[in-house]
């Protein structure tokens, strides 16, 4: 299995009904996608300060799946119409699971 982490951080202006079109845009992507084999999204919680605002953790059978996802049309369209408006910072990470 391969696993894909990301963890995106909002400007300061972003507001509330832009962060719940990222999480309904991204939250569409397994209904499309079939490479996507599980597919975790969520807003933090707010327990420690200094977090990130929100998370993705998806598996996929191997690279090339993965590589599907990342490119897939309907995902660009929610990293270009919701998430990078709204895009203070970003970190991710790949790794076999």
């Amino acid at each position: 299995m391969f696993r894909h982490i990301v963890l995106l951080a909002w400007t300061e202006d972003a507001t509330d009904e832009q962060k719940a079109a990222v999480a309904a845009g991204l939250g569409r992507l397994p209904e499309l996608i079939p490479q996507l084999r599980s597919y975790v999204i969520g807003h933090d919680a707010g327990v420690s300060a200094g977090n990130h605002d929100f998370a993705v953790v998806a598996d996929f059978d191997g690279v090339e799946d993965y590589a599907v996802y990342r490119d897939h049309p309907e995902h660009q369209a929610v990293i270009a119409e919701c998430i990078k408006p709204i895009l203070a910072s970003r970190a991710a990470v790949q790794y076999h699971v």
